[in-house]
C-alpha cells in the first residue's frame, strides 16, 4: 500500500486538475455557445420553455436582418477608427511617460506618478459632463476627435509599462549608451522588444474596453455619421415593433467576434506577460 499511495495521489491530483480545467472551460464557453445558439434560432425558439440546447435548422437570415436594420459596415468602420485611434494615441503617450517614470530621477517624480495613479480612482461618470461641455463649446461633438481624445492616454497602462521597464537590467541600458544610443533608440530598440508581451496585453485590454464601449459614443454622437457599433446594436432591442432576441443576439455575436479573434492570436503573449511579471 505504501508503494501504491504516491501513484494514487498523482492519479487523483490529475483527475482534480482535469475537473477544474473542464469547469473553467465550461464557465467561459457556455455563454458564447448560448449566444451563438440564440443567434441562429427563430423568435419562438428563443422564448421556448424549457430552452433547447440545439436547433434542427439554423436561421442564418438573422444576420441579414442585422445588416438591414442598421448601417452595420459604416458603424464597424467607425468602431475601428475610434478603437485603433485610441490605441495609436496611447502608444505615443504611454511609452514615453512610463520610460520617464521608470528610468529617470527628477524632482517631483514620485508625486507625479502618485497623481497619475490617483486618476484611476476618479469615476468616469464624474468627468463625462465637463468633457461633454468642453467638446460642445469647441464644436467637436459628433466627431472622431471627441471619441478618441479623452482616452488618448491611460494611467493603468503607464503603471503596467513602468513596472515592465523597471525590470530591464540597468547593465543593458548602460551597454546601449556605450554604443552611443540615445534615449529614443534605447526605448525602441531595447525596452519595447523586451516589454513586448506587456505591450500586447495592454493593447488587447485597450482594444476590448474601447471596442465594446457604449456610453461615451452614445453621449457624444448625434447621428450615424460617427456612431459606433455598440450603439447601433442597442437599437436592435426593438425591430419590427417588438423585442427580437434572436436578432439582438446575432448583432452581439457580430460585435464580439473581432474581440475573440484578437484574443486567440494574442493569448500566448498575454501568458508570457503575466508569467514574466510574476516571475520577477
Amino acid at each position: 500500500m505504501r508503494v501504491q499511495m504516491p501513484a494514487f495521489r498523482r492519479a487523483s491530483g490529475g483527475a482534480c486538475r482535469t475537473a477544474v480545467n473542464f469547469l473553467i472551460f465550461a464557465v467561459f464557453f457556455i455563454p458564447f455557445y448560448w449566444m451563438f445558439l440564440t443567434a441562429i434560432k427563430n423568435l419562438g425558439q428563443t422564448l421556448q420553455t424549457p430552452p433547447t440546447f440545439w436547433v434542427a435548422r439554423a436561421h442564418w437570415e438573422n444576420f441579414n436582418r442585422v445588416f438591414e436594420a442598421i448601417p452595420f459596415f459604416s458603424m464597424l468602420k467607425n468602431n475601428a477608427i475610434m478603437t485603433f485611434g485610441i490605441m495609436i494615441c496611447q502608444f505615443f503617450t504611454v511609452i514615453p511617460a512610463a520610460y520617464a517614470f521608470a528610468r529617470f530621477k527628477f524632482k517631483g517624480g514620485g508625486f507625479l506618478f502618485g497623481l497619475t495613479l490617483a486618476t484611476m480612482m476618479i469615476p468616469a461618470q464624474l468627468v463625462f459632463l465637463p468633457l461633454f461641455l468642453m467638446f460642445s463649446k469647441m464644436g467637436m461633438v459628433n466627431s472622431y476627435a471627441s471619441l478618441i481624445l479623452p482616452w488618448a492616454t491611460s494611467p493603468f497602462a503607464i503603471f503596467m509599462l513602468r513596472q515592465a521597464f523597471k525590470q530591464v537590467p540597468q547593465e543593458l541600458i548602460e551597454a546601449a549608451k556605450l554604443d552611443n544610443a540615445n534615449e529614443w533608440k534605447i526605448i525602441f530598440k531595447l525596452m519595447l522588444p523586451i516589454a513586448r508581451p506587456t505591450i500586447i496585453t495592454l493593447g488587447l485590454i485597450t482594444f476590448i474596453l474601447n471596442w465594446n464601449d457604449y456610453f461615451w459614443p452614445f453621449v457624444l454622437t448625434t447621428d450615424n455619421t460617427v456612431r459606433t457599433l455598440p450603439v447601433g446594436i442597442t437599437s436592435l432591442n426593438i425591430v419590427d415593433g417588438g423585442v427580437k432576441y434572436h436578432i439582438l443576439m446575432a448583432g452581439n455575436l457580430l460585435l464580439v467576434a473581432p474581440v475573440l479573434v484578437v484574443f486567440l492570436f494574442a493569448q500566448k503573449q498575454i501568458i508570457k506577460a503575466f508569467t514574466y511579471m510574476g516571475g520577477k
